[in-house]
């Protein structure tokens, strides 16, 4: 597991510790509607969560980091690196990138800075050639982000009966 810094981040593989903040960017529905789709998550689900993303980091090498502030250590959200085996339809066949920043950090240019380090060390680390992520249609400000960090479109699909958008981005594409 390895902390990744940037000029105004950490990003640090999620610990136990990093409960209370989830529970509050999860419970915040300007959060979780586009990301999920819906209203906030009751703590049993952030929870549920929490363990996921540590047995990620255990069972692979990989997961999400928790993003905080370097100069004042608030937490600002996650971006990760993922193998959820999601059933989706066409099925995700590369590593999976995911974030999110609190609407409180939202256009500062902190998602792009974390999601860059991420897919940095996507490049020099796990050297997978291609990555992809999986967006809701109406989540506009997440597939802008996409597109200029390398993603493209590359299939309309669905997952758990929504229709998504599935983006690829070959290494280097930055």
């Amino acid at each position: 597991m390895i902390d990744l810094t940037t000029e105004r981040l950490t990003l640090r593989p999620v610990r136990i510790e990093d409960f209370d903040d989830l529970a509050a960017l999860w419970a915040d529905e300007r959060f979780t509607r586009p990301i999920a789709g819906r209203g906030p998550l009751t703590t049993e689900e952030v929870w549920f969560r929490l363990l996921r993303d540590l047995g990620h980091w255990q069972a692979l090498g990989q997961g999400n980091w928790s993003i905080r502030l370097k100069d004042t250590g608030a937490y600002v959200g996650s971006v990760g690196v993922l193998d959820y085996r999601r059933a989706c339809t066409p099925a995700m066949d590369a590593p999976e990138l995911g974030w999110g920043v609190a609407p409180r950090f939202q256009g500062q240019g902190l998602a792009r800075e974390a999601l860059d380090a991420a897919l940095g060390w996507c490049d020099r680390v796990l050297k997978a050639p291609r990555t992809v992520c999986m967006i809701d249609p109406p989540n506009a400000p997440s597939l802008r982000l996409a597109e200029r960090t390398g993603f493209r479109p590359y299939a309309e699909g669905t997952y758990q009966d929504k229709a998504v958008i599935l983006l690829e981005r070959w290494a280097g594409d930055m």
